[in-house]
């Protein structure tokens, strides 16, 4: 397996530590109290730093990639996973804590439904899709927004604002954030449309 390849994996395997550091643990009655207190204060800091380190994995991966000739249908395939466990175990994470409604990431699942399954279908033609300009510019969105959610609770301490509070009270810095993760679920779309409308000939032929 090339290094291209290992970057990608090590960008999966970082799932569950951001997953670690951005949820309480609560398992059967289970709950240590001193993580919690620690995640809840300093959790999506460090959750933030991970998904940066993660992020700048999809960034190396694909520029070494093309620059030493390692581009693999493998790779093609692993990268696009990749990204989408990634962003989307993140955004099950911050419904959970009820930072964002659920209706954005059924938007954000769905899309990646429907190119999986395009992609599917090329695959049966012989065709192996790597990810396209506007998807990356999707992928930028999303990451943009996921950080600057991960970053809230910290630039809130420097503004006075509660973050417990803002969930159900926004304030400047919350509304940013809505901002910055509206824009991403709109580029989902417009990338999964795009997506769709240029490669709906597969279906065509598959009949």
């Amino acid at each position: 397996m090339n290094l291209p390849n290992k970057l990608s994996l090590l960008r999966i395997v970082l799932i569950p530590v951001t997953m670690l550091f951005m949820l309480p643990i609560s398992l059967y009655g289970f709950e240590p109290s001193g993580w919690n207190s620690f995640i809840e204060t300093h959790g999506l800091t460090i959750a933030a730093v991970v998904f940066i380190i993660a992020s700048i994995t999809d960034f190396l991966d694909g520029q070494i990639a093309r620059r030493f000739n390692m581009i693999t249908d493998l790779g093609k395939f692993l990268d696009s996973l990749a990204d989408k466990m990634l962003v989307i175990a993140v955004l099950i994470a911050f419904v959970s804590t009820g930072r964002i409604s659920a209706w954005p990431l059924a938007i954000i699942v769905l899309r990646e439904f429907m190119v999986t399954g395009i992609r599917l279908v090329a695959s049966k033609q012989g065709v192996v899709m790597a990810a396209k300009m506007i998807g990356k510019i999707k992928t930028v969105t999303q990451m943009i927004a996921i950080i600057y959610l991960m970053f809230e609770p910290l630039i809130m301490k420097f503004t006075g604002d509660d973050y417990k509070t803002s969930l159900s009270s926004p304030c400047a810095v919350s509304v940013i954030g809505d901002v910055l993760f509206g824009i991403c679920v709109i580029m989902t779309v417009i990338s999964g449309m795009d997506y769709l409308l240029k490669n709906i000939s597969y279906f065509k032929e598959d009949n």
